[in-house]
């Protein structure tokens, strides 16, 4: 992404405040006291950056905990007022019903949700607080009976490997529109974690791709190599973009800095959002340069798949100290670098405005999908009728 690009997805981490001790917690969040935390007229002051640097685009409010901001409420709705699509990354156990009213009311579309387990005692255990399981399980509740969206965000670990298609069918279960699978990328405290194998990792991409195949809305994230496993005319293969740090998405750090990927750390302190704007800081800071055209380097640089995968960029910078490196957790042997893009099909005029209806944030992820669908049946051109035959694929 360049200053002239407008990013579509924002992750904003609004506080550092949180009411659990997430043993994989890259912020490094705890119970504080919010001293540090941005102010609500610098919030909304930084809305209004967003806003114009982002227009349309999906912010996603998390933390630490969002909910433990007494103005997130406020903040939620203002930037719903100025045209961006606000969701909620919480962990579920503030919610009761008055805070899932306040959410429906403060114009936020919906809410990703931490569960790890179906098992309580994992769950509480690796969240560091016990009973947190039974409250974000009634949180989940309060969301479904307000009208409110929910996704069930899991962090893939060895210990929850076991029970991925259980974790799936819970959140189908408990009415989650889609459960996303999180791999680890061992930062912050996560950095004194140990991660599954290369191996592991595979075979979990390939339970994921089982499940969605199924019939399921299981997800992978921050794992674009699952890209490579899943059919291409898959609706998991139309709804997977591959790494897009710095590609349309960036976070938003609770002191306003901005960093391709919530899991990079801030490397210019000279420029945040509160002096810049969202596009001096995407012209300036080094690491979006490099994203913008990367020279991916060790099997990224030779896979065939680096158009459409290009590795976990946070991956690749925390174990090699080189957001170009290798990413070393793909245990793929790439063939050679071969043009898996060329011969792009033809937009039809009908299939171009019907893509222009599709909300911001989502256009991009749209636009590749679609493109790799008629590419895999050998389509020329994409019209309507290839964008509704997708849909239907996806949404059946």
């Amino acid at each position: 992404m360049d200053a002239s690009q407008k990013p579509f997805l924002i992750s904003w981490n609004i506080t550092k405040r949180c009411n659990l001790k997430c043993a994989h917690c890259y912020l490094d969040a705890g119970e504080l006291d919010g001293r540090d935390d941005i102010s609500t007229a610098e919030a909304r002051a930084l809305v209004d950056k967003i806003a114009v640097g982002a227009p349309g685009a999906m912010l996603i409010l998390t933390g630490g905990e969002p909910l433990l901001r007494p103005d997130i409420y406020e903040v939620a709705s203002y930037a719903s007022r100025k045209g961006l699509t606000v969701v909620l990354g919480t962990n579920g156990t503030l919610i009761d019903r008055e805070a899932a009213g306040r959410i429906r009311e403060s114009g936020v579309k919906g809410a990703g949700v931490s569960v790890d387990s179906i098992e309580p005692a994992f769950h509480d255990g690796f969240r560091g607080v016990q009973g947190a399981w039974q409250k974000t399980i009634e949180g989940l509740g309060y969301l479904k009976d307000a009208g409110i969206d929910f996704q069930l965000h899991a962090t893939v670990v060895k210990e929850n490997l076991r029970e991925l298609r259980e974790i799936a069918s819970f959140g189908t279960l408990k009415g989650a529109r889609a459960v996303h699978f999180f791999f680890l990328v061992c930062t912050g405290r996560g950095e004194r974690m140990s991660d599954i194998s290369p191996s592991e990792y595979e075979g979990a991409l390939k339970e994921i791709v089982a499940l969605s195949g199924e019939g399921g809305a299981a997800r992978a994230r921050c794992a674009p190599h699952i890209l490579r496993l899943a059919p291409p005319q898959s609706a998991l293969s139309a709804g997977t973009s591959g790494c897009v740090a710095g590609k349309g998405y960036l976070r938003i750090s609770p002191e306003g800095f901005v960093t391709p990927c919530p899991y990079m750390p801030v490397t210019d302190q000279s420029m945040n959002l509160r002096d810049f704007s969202v596009a001096e800081i995407i012209a300036g800071d080094a690491s979006f340069k490099l994203l913008a055209s990367p020279a991916l380097k060790g099997r990224c640089k030779d896979c065939e798949f680096s158009e459409t995968c290009g590795g976990c960029r946070a991956r690749a910078l925390a174990d090699t100290g080189d957001i170009m490196g290798e990413d070393a957790w793909c245990s793929y042997e790439p063939n050679g670098r071969a043009d898996l893009n060329k011969g792009e099909p033809l937009w039809t005029e009908g299939a171009v405005e019907r893509l222009s209806k599709v909300p911001v944030f989502l256009r991009p992820m749209v636009k590749k999908g679609v493109e790799r669908y008629a590419s895999a049946k050998g389509l020329s051109e994409i019209t309507p009728e290839v964008m509704a035959e997708l849909k239907s694929r996806y949404r059946g």
